[in-house]
C-alpha cells in the first residue's frame, strides 16, 4: 500500500509541476494546438516503442475496438488537453485545473438526469459546493473577473473529460491500461496531424531560448527541453505512476489522492510564476475541491453490480466518476 500511496503522490507532484512547465512553453511561442500535438505525438511514440519491445501482443486491436479507441483518443486526449492548454494560457494554473476537475460533478449529473440512475444525496452537496466555489473564484459580484475565454476553455475541458469518462466506462475492460494509453495517444496524434500535418510545423521554434522565472530567474533553457519534460515527466512517467497506484490502492483511493494535483499545481505556479490568489479565491478553491471530492463518491452501485474500471485521463490525474 505504501508503494501505491507514493506512486499516487509522485504522479500528483509531476502533473502539478507539468502545469507550470506547460504554461512556460505556451508563453514562449507555442500555441495550445502546437503543444497538444507535440505532447500527443511524443507520448504515442514512447508508449508504442516500449510496448513493441516488451509486450507487442497487447497492441493487437480488434475491429470492434476501433471506434472506442478513436473516440477516446480525440475526446480524452485531443480535446481535453487542447481546452486545458487554452485555459492555463489565460487563467491562473490552479483555477484552470480546478475547472477541469469539475468533470466528476458533470458525470454524476449525467448519470442522475440522463441515465436516471440513483446517486447518493451527497451529490447535491457536491454540486452546491462546486457552483458556489466557482462563483467565488470568478468573483462574479465584480462582473466576472476571470478571462471569459479561459473560463469557457476550462469548462470545456471538464465537459470533454466527463464525456471521456462516460464513454470509457464500458471500454476499459477491453484491454490493459498501458496499451490503451498507447493507442489513444496515437489516435490523438493522428487526429491533430490530419488537421495540421507535422511537416507544416515550424520545428526551428523548439530551439528558442526560454527565460525561467521565479527561483531560476536569469537562467534560460531551449524550448525543446520544456517540451521533452512535458512529454516524459509530465505525461508518460506520472501516467505510469498512476497505473502502479491503481493496482495497489484501487480506483477510489487513487482518485482521491489525485485531488492533490490542483493543490500542487497552484503551489508551484505561486512559487515560480507568482500566480497568487486572493484570500476569497482560495476559499472558493477549497469549496470547489470539497465538491469534487464529494462527487467522486456520489454514484451508487447495487451490491450485485461490480464497479466499472476507472478510466484514467492520460495527461491528467485519475478520477473515479
Amino acid at each position: 500500500m505504501l508503494i501505491g500511496v507514493l506512486a499516487a503522490a509522485g504522479a500528483a507532484v509531476l502533473f502539478g509541476i507539468n502545469a507550470t512547465v506547460s504554461k512556460l512553453a505556451l508563453g514562449s511561442g507555442l500555441s495550445s494546438l502546437d503543444l497538444v500535438q507535440l505532447r500527443s505525438m511524443g507520448s504515442a511514440v514512447i508508449l508504442m516503442l516500449f510496448l513493441l519491445l516488451t509486450r507487442p501482443a497487447t497492441l493487437r486491436v480488434r475491429p470492434r475496438e476501433l471506434g472506442f479507441l478513436v473516440l477516446v483518443g480525440i475526446i480524452g486526449i485531443g480535446l481535453v488537453q487542447w481546452f486545458y492548454f487554452v485555459a492555463i494560457s489565460r487563467l491562473p494554473v490552479g483555477i484552470a485545473l480546478l475547472l477541469e476537475y469539475l468533470a466528476p460533478v458533470l458525470v454524476v449529473l449525467w448519470v442522475r438526469f440522463v441515465r436516471r440512475q440513483p446517486v447518493r444525496t451527497r451529490m447535491w452537496a457536491a454540486l452546491a459546493l462546486s457552483v458556489l466555489g466557482l462563483a467565488i473564484v470568478a468573483r462574479v459580484w465584480q462582473g466576472l473577473t476571470l478571462d471569459g475565454i479561459g473560463l469557457l476553455a476550462g469548462l470545456g475541458a471538464a465537459a470533454a473529460l466527463a464525456t471521456y469518462y462516460l464513454s470509457s466506462e464500458r471500454g476499459m475492460g477491453i484491454r490493459d491500461p498501458l496499451s490503451l494509453a498507447a493507442w489513444v495517444f496515437t489516435a490523438a496524434a493522428v487526429f491533430w496531424s490530419v488537421l495540421r500535418p507535422p511537416w507544416t510545423f515550424e520545428w526551428s521554434i523548439l530551439g528558442t531560448a526560454v527565460p525561467l522565472p521565479g527561483p531560476l530567474d536569469e537562467s534560460t533553457v531551449p524550448l525543446w527541453v520544456l517540451v521533452a519534460w512535458i512529454i516524459v515527466l509530465g505525461t508518460v512517467v506520472p501516467y505510469s505512476f498512476v497505473l502502479v497506484a491503481l493496482a495497489s490502492l484501487g480506483s477510489a483511493r487513487t482518485g482521491l489522492l489525485g485531488m492533490a494535483e490542483p493543490v500542487m499545481a497552484g503551489l508551484v505556479a505561486w512559487l515560480v510564476l507568482g500566480e497568487m490568489l486572493t484570500g476569497i479565491q482560495l476559499f472558493g478553491a477549497v469549496l470547489i475541491l470539497s465538491g469534487i471530492v464529494l462527487a467522486e463518491t456520489a454514484r451508487q452501485r447495487s451490491a450485485d453490480q461490480p464497479a466499472e474500471p476507472t478510466p484514467v485521463a492520460p495527461g491528467g490525474g485519475p478520477a473515479d466518476p
